[in-house]
């Protein structure tokens, strides 16, 4: 902004047009703040809604939204008061390419942060297996995704190496199956060692009747037949149900005199 005069009777329009439009910016930065606080609780409750997940700190997407406003305002602002702002964004952009070249990899991390977000291949809380590593997703950022594995360990994993990876989500899937296999003795009754099954597979509510449970023999080596009970579960209900069927199998062949051999361990 320029002020131009030629007398002294022209200073007190001049200063008044200078107060004026301070007045407008200081408005306009004002107003950016606001805008910007409402754009970040907006995105932040569009987060929300979408991963079904309650954040305990502003989520990356809610923060960039309420800088991008109040970089808007600040433009807005500085070109009101007559600042030229093209010579700054060409300033920023000259800064920007070049910090893009000394960061190459970072901002690989930061695109692959968005595709993260924007794809949604899995969400907080979700239980995945990327990259050699498998546990209950607890963030993810821009740069890294937090992971914390089955036995409590916090890892931070490079958006890039998890976006470049085959991703394994165990939690997105309402429901998964189970093959329950088991060998028994050849001499044993292999039909009654599956009605054993059946009916300990049948009888345990957790265990889905559509898709149906399916038992069948598999094959058999020189010791062992093979037996597969095949059943499907809620997400949410596979370890458990796993664990406790195993058990109830084992118990239900020991009673009924089933064996399950096992090879002579060789001595040394």
């Amino acid at each position: 902004m320029e002020l131009r005069f030629t007398s002294l009777s022209d200073l007190g329009p001049a200063l008044a047009q200078l107060a004026i439009n301070l007045l407008t910016a200081a408005l306009i930065l004002v107003a950016g703040y606001f805008l910007g606080r409402l754009a970040e609780r907006v995105t932040r409750r569009a987060v929300e809604r979408a991963t079904g997940v309650t954040f305990d700190h502003t989520p990356t997407l809610a923060t960039i939204a309420r800088g991008a406003v109040l970089a808007l305002a600040g433009v807005a602002a500085l070109g009101h008061l007559g600042v030229q702002t093209a010579s700054i964004t060409a300033l920023v952009g000259a800064a920007g390419l070049a910090v893009g070249l000394a960061l190459q990899g970072t901002l690989s991390n930061v695109a692959a942060g968005i595709m993260l977000m924007a794809l949604r291949p899995f969400k907080l809380g979700d239980g995945i297996e990327v990259a050699g590593t498998a546990g209950t997703v607890t963030d993810v950022g821009l740069f890294m995704t937090r992971v914390v594995t089955w036995d409590g360990v916090v890892v931070y994993l490079p958006n890039g190496s998890v976006w470049g990876a085959k991703i394994v989500n165990y939690s997105q899937a309402v429901r998964r199956r189970y093959d329950l296999v088991v060998g028994i003795g050849l001499h044993d009754d292999v039909q009654r060692a599956l009605d054993i099954m059946r009916e300990v597979v049948t009888s345990d509510p957790r265990v889905l009747t559509h898709p149906e449970p399916a038992f069948m023999t598999k094959g058999f080596t020189d010791i062992s037949v093979t037996l597969v009970a095949q059943f499907w579960t809620t997400a949410s209900d596979f370890a458990a149900t796993q664990s406790d069927l195993t058990k109830r199998v084992k118990e239900r062949f020991d009673a009924e005199g089933i064996t399950i051999p096992s090879r002579p361990v060789a001595q040394g």
